[in-house]
């Protein structure tokens, strides 16, 4: 018996759709493209051509004659944490909608992203969603022209634009939520000082303590990465000094506080209330019901992707940096509760 081997199947390319469909090749770019220029019979007939050949458009070819490639950088330094796998999901949906790509773009062992894959020519632009406040790359991306959105973390004096939660205003919200309910021996885990985030949240939350004349006293709070660990370990520190409550600046603190805390048989929130901040999905859970201050993700991935968009359709004629600030929410679930001893009312 003698095996054949088959011919490999030759790439249909524009110029055969174009051959098909009796039209030039320009015209084929333009149908794929929807130009309203065109008749809607002569695109009809085009896409339905394409898709009797199965046509594939080639990227590297609509790059070289848009001078785009369609793909957008997302800077990300912590997959492990929900809230970042959360929007990835939201701006990966609504890049989608705009048409453009993802590349997600993770540090290297010194904890940056080079400057150099990122404008490379390989991307449109980029999102920073997990900036430090000493961070060089906004300033070294706005030095080169190129497009870039900080998302829900900024820098002093960015020249870029900005999507973020108010972190002051949650942490306030937080505080002033803490002492409605009675407490005022208040446990903090507060999150890193060199990001916006945790600078914010602590602010605000020392804040809201203040005006009601409430102390926090050193033995009451720390400062963590925003990690399990973190907050696992964290929890059981402050849980010696003998709080009532305890604020964490993120639900993964959160989340590894109530684990370490119930591990240890303390009971939430009869012994102790327990509040987040960000209400991932798993903060939902029936097991945890945290109590948390939520920012909108979803709200929060638009306004960015929305600010890239608008700056990417704008390259000719340069924007001033903008801001958009969205305010947090308080999300009342299972784990608030009034001090021990204190009836609810």
């Amino acid at each position: 018996m003698v095996y054949v081997c088959p011919m490999p199947r030759r790439t249909i390319t524009s110029h055969d759709v174009a051959r098909a469909a009796g039209v030039s090749q320009p015209t084929v770019s333009r149908a794929l493209r929807d130009d309203p220029r065109l008749s809607e019979a002569t695109r009809r007939r085009v896409l339905e051509t394409a898709e009797a050949l199965r046509y594939v458009p080639s990227q590297r070819g609509r790059n070289l004659a848009t001078r785009s490639s369609g793909q957008v950088g997302i800077v990300v330094s912590d997959l492990g944490n929900p809230f970042y796998l959360q929007i990835l999901d939201e701006l990966h949906r609504a890049l989608r909608a705009g048409q453009l790509r993802m590349l997600v773009l993770t540090p290297d062992a010194d904890e940056r992203v080079p400057l150099e894959r990122l404008v490379d020519g390989s991307l449109d632009g980029a999102i920073l969603t997990t900036t430090v406040l000493d961070s060089e790359l906004p300033t070294a991306l706005s030095e080169r022209g190129f497009p870039f959105v900080l998302l829900n973390r900024e820098v002093d004096d960015s020249s870029g634009d900005v999507a973020v939660v108010d972190n002051h205003a949650g942490g306030l919200l937080a505080a002033r939520e803490l002492l409605r309910a009675g407490h005022r021996r208040i446990g903090a885990l507060f999150g890193p000082s060199d990001t916006s985030t945790g600078r914010g949240r602590e602010a605000g939350f020392r804040a809201g303590l203040a005006e009601a004349g409430v102390p926090l006293a050193d033995e009451l709070w720390r400062r963590a990465p925003f990690d399990f660990e973190a907050g696992h370990r964290g929890a059981l520190e402050i849980a010696a000094a003998g709080p009532t409550a305890l604020f964490c600046a993120n639900d993964i603190l959160a989340l590894g506080a109530y684990n370490a805390l119930h591990g240890s048989g303390v009971r939430i929130p009869e012994e102790v209330s327990l509040v987040g901040f960000d209400d991932v999905l798993l903060a939902g859970w029936d097991v945890f019901q945290l109590t948390t201050i939520r920012q909108d993700i979803p709200a929060l991935v638009r306004a960015a992707t929305d600010l890239l968009l608008t700056r990417l359709a704008n390259e000719g004629n340069p924007l001033p940096p903008r801001r958009v600030v969205l305010a947090p929410t308080i999300v009342r679930r299972r784990t608030l509760g009034p001090p021990p001893g204190v009836r609810a009312t």
